[in-house]
């Protein structure tokens, strides 16, 4: 499925056409990038193993998360794992970055994995973080859902790695995705 735009009003459209492939395909697990949680928390009580991946305490200002605590109880309450920790292709290349002006590995992975979307992007990365936290089988198809502008518009079948193998990750599907991503 292409959306016309990218952005938060695919949400909905996204949330189902991902739990209706993990019905297709028989996959138990669904990793979702939500920063406040609100994408995460429509993916419960549908039977399914969710991990939510937040945004790393810091990323809005030092010792800020941009989950509160409410939706972060309300979410494991529910059966949710929540991961808050650095982006897989960003964190310390990052800061680099920003301290000597350069270009390094992990984001030139990231700025090419954009080239299909920044969901893309962020499905590949969120996929791979929940395997190192041990919070989703290894070699095992999945479901990731992430987007772009608040919301999710971006699903896909992956079979992430581990970080230090990032390169056997593969994509199996892309469910759903925005035709127009640069706008």
């Amino acid at each position: 499925m292409l959306f016309d735009e990218k952005g938060s009003e695919n949400t909905d459209h996204t949330v189902g056409f991902a739990l209706k492939k993990t019905e297709e395909l028989g996959i138990s697990h669904i990793v979702v990038a939500s920063g406040s949680g609100s994408t995460a928390e429509k993916l419960t009580g549908k039977g399914k193993n969710i991990v939510c991946v937040t945004s790393h305490f810091g990323f809005i200002g030092p010792g800020q998360n941009k989950m509160s605590k409410d939706m972060r109880a309300k979410l494991i309450d529910n059966g949710v794992e929540v991961l808050a920790t650095t982006h897989l292709l960003a964190g310390v290349d990052r800061s680099l970055r920003f301290k000597f002006q350069g270009v390094y590995p992990a984001e030139i992975i990231a700025t090419t994995l954009k080239i299909f979307g920044d969901g893309l992007k962020v499905c590949v990365e969120i996929s791979v973080m929940a395997l190192d936290a041990g919070l989703i089988p290894y070699g095992k198809e999945i479901i990731a859902v992430a987007g772009s502008k608040g919301g999710a518009d971006t699903a896909i079948v992956v079979v992430p790695d581990h970080s230090q193998n990032i390169f056997n990750t593969e994509i199996k599907e892309i469910i759903c995705m925005p035709r127009n991503k640069k706008r």
